[in-house]
């Protein structure tokens, strides 16, 4: 039996430098008191191209050096916007105490007994290398620009699917023999497992995904490590192979808001004929969504804070308002009521004045008509833009800025203007009808 610890989607970088920082920093610590024989992280270390002179780079070496002073660590390449091809080939540098192995290419990777990395020098071993602890079958992230070329666009996501399942099936003789030499077969991988469920708890279903848990288990390995998902998540089986296990460990941390689910890294514990794990929970950062169906209700807004406890942790509000009542929000009270949490997002949405059209408009004859069909279509008030049409065509523009500012009556007899209520129709929306 061999104990493993199992990290990915650490995601180091500007933005995330002080969660990933605390929250890896952390589970190297638990991972080093449970005695962990090696160390796996299967992709998504940086969250982009970090130049070596970024704090959050030198962060991250220091914590996988920390690591490699205590067992052999496998860094897999995750995906390529996350990580860019060559981004961890410095840690093959690092010279901790164990080796750090880099698994950039489709292959095998041994664990030896002396806690060294073999490498296969092709996709497969021919058979299990003498001295072995455990047999890493490596697939990092699939280049589907290079399949695309090869098979056409169109084609593509689902020939990546149904060649990576072949190449599952492929390992499955040499996981057999580890098995029968008591040797764990272990997969390691970053990628999209059809009907997973990501951190905002949305199903990932569609043709574009890499692999499948049938494809996955097809493998014979004990153990699946995977990457990407964000969201602790497992499948597991008896087989043939005996017990096996798939999971993701999610990310580190927690990154964005909304994110569900515990955080933290996977302590496997992996024999040549069963694996099994549990959870080990990070100090992830406290999310809370306030979300509110319309304008934000301040005496709503004060239960809440008062039924959770704010204090440190990352709050989010919440609102939807119609256009015209956007500037009634007081942005400065819901900040003052969220005082002493750690960070306070406010996001409206703002829906939109929806145009009404008044069908036949540009046919009718004079411009009055129009404003008459206008008015009752949005069931405005006609009169008075009447008389302002009447006055606009009898009067020069001073005449008429002079009376609407002494709230003169119209000179033609009509009733006296409201400003505030002549202006108060959506013009706009009348000069869109009228060009009609």
């Amino acid at each position: 039996m061999i104990r493993i610890a199992h990290f990915s989607d650490l995601h180091y970088g500007t933005k995330n430098l002080a969660e990933a920082d605390r929250c890896f920093g952390a589970a190297i610590d638990r991972a080093i008191a449970l005695g962990v024989e090696a160390a796996v992280h299967s992709g998504d270390a940086t969250d982009h191209g970090l130049d070596l002179h970024a704090p959050a780079a030198e962060r991250l070496v220091f914590q996988v050096r920390r690591l490699a002073d205590h067992c052999p660590v496998l860094m897999l390449q995750g995906t390529f916007s996350h990580e860019p091809p060559g981004t961890l080939a410095i840690f093959r540098l690092l010279g901790g105490r164990y080796p750090v192995h880099v698994a950039d290419r489709i292959e095998q990777v041994a664990l030896t007994a002396r806690g060294e990395w073999l490498a296969s020098t092709g996709w497969c071993f021919d058979g299990v290398p003498a001295g072995t602890r455990a047999v890493f079958s490596c697939i990092p992230t699939v280049n589907k620009a290079v399949v695309a070329a090869t098979v056409g666009a169109a084609e593509a996501a689902q020939a990546v699917g149904e060649y990576l399942a072949l190449l599952l099936r492929g390992y499955a003789p040499i996981h057999r023999a580890a098995r029968l030499q008591g040797v764990p077969a272990i997969g390691v991988s970053h990628g999209t497992v059809f009907g997973c469920v990501s951190e905002h708890g949305v199903p990932m279903a569609g043709f574009d995904h890499e692999f499948t848990t049938g494809a996955l288990f097809s493998a014979e390995a004990q153990a699946f490590m995977l990457g990407h998902i964000h969201r602790h998540q497992a499948w597991e089986q008896d087989s043939r192979a005996g017990r096996q296990c798939i999971a993701y460990p999610g990310s580190i941390g927690r990154f964005h808001y909304g994110e569900e689910g515990e955080k933290g890294f996977l302590l496997w514990e992996v024999d040549a004929d069963q694996a099994r794990f549990t959870l080990e929970p990070t100090p992830a950062r406290r999310t809370i969504d306030i979300v509110f169906d319309g304008k934000p209700d301040l005496d709503a807004l004060r239960a809440a804070v008062a039924r959770q406890d704010v204090a440190g942790a990352f709050v989010r509000v919440r609102w939807t308002v119609a256009d015209e009542d956007r500037h009634e929000v007081d942005r400065a009270a819901i900040e003052r009521l969220l005082t002493g949490a750690a960070e306070t997002k406010l996001e409206g949405r703002i829906v939109p004045v929806v145009r009404t059209r008044a069908a036949g408009i540009s046919q009718l004859a004079n411009l009055a008509d129009k404003v008459r069909v206008w008015a009752q279509v949005t069931e405005a008030r006609a009169d008075p833009l009447l008389a302002c049409l009447q006055a606009l065509s009898s009067q020069e523009p001073e005449g008429i800025a002079e009376r609407l500012l002494r709230g003169q009556e119209v000179p033609d007899g009509g009733e006296s203007i409201d400003t505030a209520a002549t202006l108060s129709p959506p013009m706009g929306d009348l000069e869109l009808a009228l060009s009609f």
